[in-house]
């Protein structure tokens, strides 16, 4: 397996978290075929901004450049996004003949020629195919998803996007491919990350019908398959492109259709997303004149700003409404599914499913340090309350080792006091220096509730690692404390929140070891924001990755 290259990673961090955009998926026809028209698009466009209970969706996803009735004609919905402002990722289809493809480029090269300059300022990027490694696979010629294409006709598909908007308005703008997130982790199809700016990943729980994929689970579903596609991206940012639960259709093994469950998953996923990675729900509206099955729109038949669920994110607390996208990699794969999608497991990365927030007691005692999960003296730490901490023999602690039920952070913010009015962007890596401090925020279920919560911090030797790496000098140890508030993508060091009780500390942290910091009740239903200050001489920068052996700051749950 791969040693992740560290520094590339954080070179790339800029380009991944630059701008943020979020939006629905719109086809080129209607389900008994009709075109889709530039005033449809409009309606659409305007109604979407529009939704009760929501706000901000004013990007699109497209798959085809092509305006549907014609040869190679550019697609409507380019003067409808000019006239909405709506940002486009724009689409080609590549899984068909040579000419068919050729018209993609054709349609490409007459929007740039006859929309101009007013076009490109609506383009935030380029997809080139959509699921095409998928369809190939075993699992999606038995779900009969043919035609697909391999990865060297993907790749050079991209290049002839490439050198097709070379020197035009559209130059610089970011090109790469949207797939199911198996296939990005199929290590055949490497070339095709390679070859893209952006990686497009397509998961659905719903399809996971080989996995535990009741509603429960499946936001654990969902963000193993996202922390999977970033831990093999290549440092490439990953777009969530295509993800919902459907509204009515078939039960796939556990997954039942209903509003209650797709309200259920937009709280678990789509508010813990919107607003940190760039995300196109999945779907704004499927099911006009007729409805599929599955049918996973957001709007039923009749065009409306009143959703057929609630959309306020009124189902999870405080994380729904701020940033909060994983912050780890994992390596894990799932099994594909039927219906043309790939999931897989992934979210809290806990044994629980529900979603990652909390109220509840929160109240933290002891705090105490471990050394490979053994509990080492007590006196190395301090209580979180600030008091002595109680003999081991009467502490309750959680183990350090990830093995049963863990959260991991959905946010990590570095902060520098070297430059205090800047935010550094979030990113997958905690960082401790005598001058950067790292924010972690932890979004707790409300399922943790009476439970007893350990955070705990995990540092293991270099090769014990697969998929991650760090960078470690200087000499000394790390103050861990919780804030008041979590952090935001816009934290820096001077407008970083207060400290609101001090957790623990680890005087000489040494790689080969495992520390509980503390232990206490659940913060159930909260988002909690833990800071890890260096101290002495220490400079760790790490990846933070929980599989296969995990590294960084987690909460274990017993």
């Amino acid at each position: 397996m791969r040693t992740f290259d560290l520094l590339a990673f954080v070179a790339s961090l800029t380009t991944a978290s630059a701008q943020v955009y979020k939006g629905f998926n719109y086809g080129s026809v209607f389900t008994n075929n009709a075109p889709i028209t530039q005033q449809d698009y409009v309606d659409r466009f305007n109604t979407a901004k529009q939704l009760q209970g929501t706000s901000g969706f004013t990007s699109a996803r497209l798959f085809t450049m092509i305006q549907a009735g014609t040869a190679n004609s550019p697609t409507e919905a380019i003067p409808a996004a000019d006239s909405t402002d709506t940002q486009l990722l724009l689409g080609l289809f590549l899984s068909s003949t040579e000419e068919a493809f050729n018209n993609e480029l054709t349609a490409l090269r007459s929007a740039i020629t006859t929309y101009g300059q007013t076009f490109a300022d609506h383009v935030i990027g380029i997809s080139v195919g959509s699921e095409d490694l998928y369809r190939i696979s075993p699992t999606g010629i038995i779900n009969k998803s043919n035609p697909g294409e391999g990865p060297d006709a993907v790749v050079q598909r991209i290049n002839a996007v490439r050198s097709a908007i070379a020197g035009t308005i559209l130059s610089g703008k970011p090109v790469g491919h949207v797939d199911t997130w198996t296939a990005y982790v199929n290590s055949s199809n490497a070339a095709v990350i390679a070859a893209c700016d952006f990686v497009g990943m397509d998961a659905y729980p719903y399809f996971q019908n080989t996995q535990e994929n009741s509603i429960e689970n499946s936001e654990s579903l969902f963000f193993d398959a996202y922390n999977a596609t970033v831990g093999v991206a290549q440092g490439k940012p990953v777009w969530i492109t295509e993800t919902g639960n459907p509204v009515s259709g078939p039960t796939e093994n556990l997954s039942v259709p209903s509003l209650a469950n797709a309200k259920t998953y937009w709280d678990r996923v789509g508010c813990r997303v919107f607003g940190q990675i760039t995300t196109f729900w999945y779907t704004f509206q499927d099911a006009f004149p007729d409805t599929p099955s599955p049918s996973f729109g957001v709007v039923g038949n009749t065009l409306s700003t009143t959703p057929l669920y609630d959309l306020s994110c009124s189902g999870s607390s405080p994380a729904s409404s701020q940033d909060s996208t994983s912050s780890t990699a994992s390596s894990q794969a799932g099994s594909s599914t039927p219906g043309g999608k790939e999931t897989s497991a992934m979210g809290s990365g806990s044994s629980t499913e529900a979603p990652s927030q909390g109220s509840g007691s929160g109240t933290e005692t002891s705090m105490q340090a471990t050394t490979l999960a053994t509990v080492a003296t007590p006196s190395a730490t301090q209580s979180m309350s600030g008091s002595p901490p109680a003999p081991s023999s009467t502490m309750s602690s959680c183990p350090a080792a990830l093995s049963s039920g863990f959260e991991y952070p959905h946010l990590i913010v570095p902060v520098d006091k070297d430059q205090p009015d800047t935010a550094l962007n979030t990113g997958y890596n905690g960082h401790f220096s005598p001058t950067v401090s790292s924010i972690f925020n932890f979004d707790i279920p409300p399922s943790d509730e009476g439970k007893t919560c350990s955070l705990v911090f995990l540092f293991p030797t270099r090769d014990q690692l697969q998929t991650s790496n760090y960078t470690l000098s200087g000499s000394g140890g790390i103050d861990i404390v919780r804030l008041n508030d979590p952090a935001s993508s816009e934290t820096t060091y001077n407008n970083q929140p207060s400290v609101e009780q001090a957790v623990g500390s680890v005087p000489d942290l040494q790689a080969g070891n495992s520390y509980v910091i503390g232990s206490g009740d659940c913060f159930a239903g909260r988002r909690v924001g833990y800071k890890i200050s260096a101290t002495g001489s220490l400079d760790l920068d790490y990846f933070q990755n929980y599989d296969p052996e995990a590294i960084g700051l987690y909460i274990t749950v017993c």
